[in-house]
């Protein structure tokens, strides 16, 4: 079983304090008669009056409660399982998230963007896998192979700066580790789409493209910026403070080094496309993906998971219709089981 909206199950809290709170109500009620009169007169007084039904309405009212809950909550049972061969190719995303990457000189700044197309990419994917690096003045893993492209999409929305202590830009350590996402002996083809500015701070990513090569990979390069370049805005709460200054106090400009980023595809024959347009970038993915063989690499057990909010709903709207018609006098047939003791046995 399955729960859509977990976040409800703290309305559940409210139902021991309405039951505290009815208890409550019963005793003040009692020592509120105590003080007035006798309790044997006032049942006198009010003899169709019955406990046990003030008792039945609270907690039909209760269980009403506790479904509208449960609805809210909207549990799923699975009703049938397939198993499903999966065909597709494994894809690894190396994302630049160094601080030039801040830079607006593409709208809304360049790692936006990035985090644009990467998504419009995942959006046209079938049953590839896919992976995420992120990667600054050295790279580390975000996200091992998955076919859950809800949890990359996540995970690439959250993609920062800060995610990287050491800044800089290494594409020679973004092509190392997205190699090390891929099993040697596998036969399924291997494609990493690095994004970046191209302003690489480290040597060796030719030699590293060449070495992927060898691995079996294809790398496809999209740049995100312009020739120009731009400053880099630092920002707290979405105001910008300051831009980012060198070592001489000048305020640094970052440009597009597509130069860079040419020669790393190149070298695995693979292609570059330059990132200002996510359309033309989705559609330049696609036809990439379309020329890549795709092999058969998993089988999966699936479980279709039905929501059964439905019935918890109908049900508590039933309780609540009978508690506006179940009265609190006594009926004969109750009033002979004497519940609650509320009969005094006549001797």
């Amino acid at each position: 079983m399955e729960l859509d909206e977990k976040k409800y199950l703290y309305l559940l809290i409210m139902l021991p304090i309405l039951v505290v709170i009815f208890l409550y109500n019963l005793y003040w009620k009692r020592k509120k008669q105590r003080e007035f009169g006798e309790i044997a007169l006032f049942k006198q007084l009010t003899p169709e009056r019955s406990l046990f039904k003030s008792v039945l309405k609270f907690v039909i009212l209760l269980l009403a409660f506790a479904c509208l809950i449960i609805a809210l909550v909207n549990p799923k049972i699975g009703t049938k399982s397939e198993t499903v061969q999966r065909e597709g190719i494994d894809i690894v995303f190396a994302v630049d998230v160094s601080k030039s990457m801040l830079a607006e000189d593409i709208a809304p700044n360049r790692l936006d963007k990035t985090k644009q197309i990467i998504s419009q990419i995942i959006n046209e994917l079938g049953a590839d896998r896919i992976g995420v690096v992120a990667y600054a003045g050295s790279a580390f893993p975000v996200l091992p192979l998955t076919t859950d492209y809800g949890v990359a999409k996540m995970f690439v929305q959250s993609m920062n700066p800060g995610m990287v202590s050491s800044q800089g830009t290494s594409l020679e350590d973004a092509i190392r580790i997205s190699e090390s996402y891929f099993d040697e002996d596998s036969k399924t083809s291997k494609l990493v789409i690095l994004i970046s500015d191209g302003e690489d701070h480290s040597e060796g990513a030719k030699t590293s493209a060449e070495e992927a090569v060898k691995a079996g990979l294809k790398i496809l390069t999209i740049g995100v910026g312009t020739e120009k370049g731009g400053p880099i805005p630092l920002k707290r709460n979405g105001v910008v403070e300051r831009f980012q200054r060198d070592r001489q106090n000048e305020v640094v400009i970052t440009k597009l080094n597509a130069a860079n980023l040419q020669e790393i595809a190149k070298a695995t024959k693979g292609k570059y496309i330059n990132g200002r347009s996510t359309k033309e970038v989705v559609d330049f993915v696609k036809n990439a993906l379309e020329n890549i063989e795709k092999t058969e690499f998993e089988s999966t057990q699936f479980t279709d998971f039905n929501s059964q909010f439905q019935w918890f709903l109908g049900f508590g709207m039933l309780l609540l219709f009978a508690d506006i018609f179940l009265l609190e006098k006594k009926t004969s047939w109750l009033r002979k089981m004497n519940l609650f003791n509320e009969e005094k046995t006549k001797n």
